[in-house]
């Protein structure tokens, strides 16, 4: 039986915890309605480095007394952004509870931005850093190949130009016009009593100042899907790092638990068709995987795989083969309800930990997604049949609709492989 409770506060906050009593942890997150799709094109960037200014100091805490207060208390502090939210998390042992409540609103309500510059030389490294990944890098190139100019085909990091140029007070006012009540979940999952996170949840507030508003903001819908596109970065590395994939389904799509299972099929776990067929049988890659994301509107799948030219066009047509087997229906014996054990293990296994109990209630309603109960997540997925896994792969991921990304030292490899998935591809790139 779960033991989740909801509270809407005066400023439009929500407030959702899960009493775990076993635990003698609790796991805090602030979870903010803004991520870099928000963001206008001279804007990319700002709200992850807003995030790390987050750290710098607040009105009642700088830096060094954030960083100390919660190595004090043996607690774990960091932050994310993604393209739809941000949080700032936390796990404390249930007696600083207090205290780092006290800290965390603060630094979300109240920071200063201070050390705005010295901090933009950290974020310019981090971009940087990410240039050198090669196996980073190729899924923000095939987020652009897939979505285009709209703001989801950016990565959230930014750029180097925004970031470079990018003001104090305009950071600020991004700020302001996020962080309110109305765009803000606290969730919250171990061992406290909902009436007491509430309450002192409020008089840290009170004394950082937050801003009400009942208004949520709304994500720049995705009006219409574009073209698959082709992407491609030249580095001297020695493998190519390739990517195939589609525009996905939302997060409250129905399908979901179908396109979760299609997922640990084709290259989710040890025994998937693509870890074996690549990597086991024929040893031709060490990394080679499948990925799902999925947003208020739209959705990723797709595939990656690093191999070395020798073997990159065999990969890709193994790929795209493998789809073409389940999309056809030819499933393997066994293979649905492997998948489907799966994916519930990983569940069950997930909620031993009160980090991830808090990211799915935080995510669910920073999301405005139905929060279902584990019962009801079990029997979806047992619900799922054969029939409709095929026919999702087959609307999902069939061959005209791949896009492609890749990172490696001739771009003219990467076309001939990615031309055997899609010839479209290479049509309208040379138009």
């Amino acid at each position: 039986m779960q033991k989740v409770v909801l509270t809407e506060l005066d400023s439009g906050e929500r407030v959702v915890s899960e009493r775990v009593s076993s635990v003698r942890s609790v796991a805090l997150g602030f979870w903010i309605g803004v991520g870099s799709r928000d963001e206008r094109d001279d804007r990319a960037g700002v709200s992850h480095f807003i995030e790390h200014l987050l750290f710098k100091g607040s009105r009642q805490f700088d830096a060094r007394q954030i960083a100390e207060t919660f190595d004090a208390m043996g607690a774990e502090l960091n932050a994310a952004t993604s393209r739809e939210h941000t949080v700032v998390y936390a796990r404390v042992p249930d007696r600083h509870v207090e205290t780092a409540l006290a800290v965390m609103t603060d630094m979300v309500f109240a920071p200063t931005f201070a050390d705005v510059d010295q901090e933009r030389e950290v974020v310019l490294e981090e971009i940087a850093m990410y240039e050198d990944t090669p196996q980073e890098l190729v899924h923000d190139l095939l987020s652009e190949a897939v979505f285009g100019a709209h703001p989801l085909g950016r990565p959230v990091i930014g750029t180097a130009e925004v970031i470079s140029n990018v003001s104090r007070r305009a950071l600020a006012a991004h700020h302001r016009a996020a962080y309110t009540g109305g765009n803000i979940v606290v969730a919250a999952a171990g061992n406290i009593a909902h009436d007491r996170l509430v309450a002192l949840l409020q008089r840290c507030e009170r004394r950082s100042g937050a801003r009400a508003s009942a208004a949520t903001r709304l994500h720049r819908p995705l009006t219409r899907l574009p073209e698959p596109g082709l992407r491609f970065q030249r580095k001297d590395t020695e493998q190519y790092h390739v990517c195939l994939g589609a525009t996905g389904i939302s997060r409250s799509d129905r399908r979901r638990f179908a396109a979760s299972l299609l997922d640990g099929i084709l290259g989710g776990s040890a025994s998937s068709r693509l870890f074996q067929e690549i990597r086991e049988k024929r040893g031709m890659a060490y990394s080679v995987y499948s990925f799902l994301s999925q947003y208020t509107d739209t959705g990723l799948v797709g595939v990656y795989v690093g191999t070395r030219e020798e073997n990159l066009a065999a990969c890709v047509e193994i790929c795209v083969e493998q789809i073409a087997e389940v999309a056809a229906g030819r499933l393997r014996t066994g293979e649905l309800e492997r998948a489907k054990e799966n994916l519930k293990g990983r569940i069950l296994l997930s909620l031993e930990s009160t980090s991830n109990r808090m990211s799915r209630l935080g995510k669910a309603l920073v999301s405005d997604t139905e929060l279902l109960t584990l019962e009801r997540v079990m029997a979806e997925i047992d619900a799922v049949d054969r029939e409709e896994l095929a026919e999702l792969a087959a609307v999902l991921l069939p061959p005209e609709r791949l896009a492609a990304a890749g990172v490696g030292p001739d771009e003219g490899a990467f076309r001939r492989a990615v031309g055997a998935a899609n010839d479209g591809l290479l049509t309208r790139a040379a138009a």
